[in-house]
């Protein structure tokens, strides 16, 4: 029956993605070029106008910006990426509904470092924590990337902090043969002595973390997979093979789009981020 449910949810998503996002066929044809068409206009955000706040979290100093009002939601950002990284108008159409934070990583742009050994699961203790400090017992989770890692290891380690979950551009290890383009390039920022020490603690915590594979099916969250059909860094196959460890999880594929799709189709993947974060999954009354 789970499955069936599953398998329902997933193919009226997807169409309607399909139709609304200006995705591809599996044919290859276009539907249409304009990723970003909508009827629906949005309030801009601009992060130079929005002020960095500081938190103290696990015995470091996190910079965050928030954005809106509603239900708290946490952007948890990919590797080697800050809070200015995120696309502006993304966050713009998320805080239409919910009350975004985004933050920086230990060590990263306005957050400080410690001299702890950095892993995922300490960064997902550091998710946990500055919901915590900002007065909130669980959040909404949004994770891209290596963000998607901390995200997955957040529901696994602390799971009554994680509400919702959407996990974009996705995998559960670097190790594994389908992401040996990305384990290239951790291994190689990790060598590196000319990048910041921030980078550098960052691709040592992808390469000493075990996985999140045997951890997924614990995962009793409604989640959302997205992610890209032309992403070579977690490539969608990977996805899909996460979609069926967590029960119930819905998986959303833009056809044609790279890793981290909200750079290059922002309006689509904020108004499909809504769209999950909105649907309320709970049974129907008999």
């Amino acid at each position: 029956m789970n499955g069936l449910k599953t398998f329902i949810i997933l193919t009226a998503l997807i169409i309607s993605v399909f139709i609304t996002a200006g995705c591809t066929a599996d044919t290859g044809i276009p539907i249409t070029e304009d990723f970003n068409s909508s009827q629906q206009e949005y309030p801009a955000v601009s992060f130079n106008d929005t002020a960095v706040e500081y938190v103290q979290v696990n015995g470091v100093t996190l910079g965050y910006r928030e954005f809106g009002s509603g239900e708290p939601l946490l952007m948890i950002q990919g590797f080697g990426a800050t809070i200015d990284n995120w696309n502006e108008t993304f966050i713009g159409i998320l805080a239409t509904e919910y009350h975004v934070f985004t933050y920086d990583h230990r060590g990263m742009g306005y957050s400080s470092e410690a001299n702890a050994t950095t892993t995922i699961p300490l960064y997902a203790d550091d998710a946990a924590l500055f919901m915590q400090a900002l007065g909130y017992d669980s959040m909404n989770v949004y994770g891209v990337s290596m963000g998607s890692s901390v995200s997955q290891q957040l529901a696994i380690d602390h799971p009554d902090s994680v509400k919702k979950l959407v996990l974009d551009s996705n995998t559960y290890s670097v190790k594994i043969p389908e992401t040996k383009k990305l384990l290239g390039e951790i291994e190689e920022s990790a060598s590196n002595s000319s990048m910041p020490e921030g980078i550098r603690r960052e691709a040592e915590a992808n390469l000493a973390w075990n996985g999140s594979w045997y951890g997924l099916s614990s995962i009793e969250k409604d989640v959302m997979l997205v992610v890209g059909t032309a992403d070579d860094l977690t490539p969608d196959p990977v996805s899909v093979q996460m979609a069926g460890q967590i029960n119930g999880s819905w998986l959303v594929r833009f056809q044609g789009l790279p890793h981290v799709g909200s750079h290059y189709a922002p309006v689509q993947y904020g108004e499909n981020a809504l769209y999950f974060l909105d649907t309320d999954e709970s049974p129907l009354s008999p």
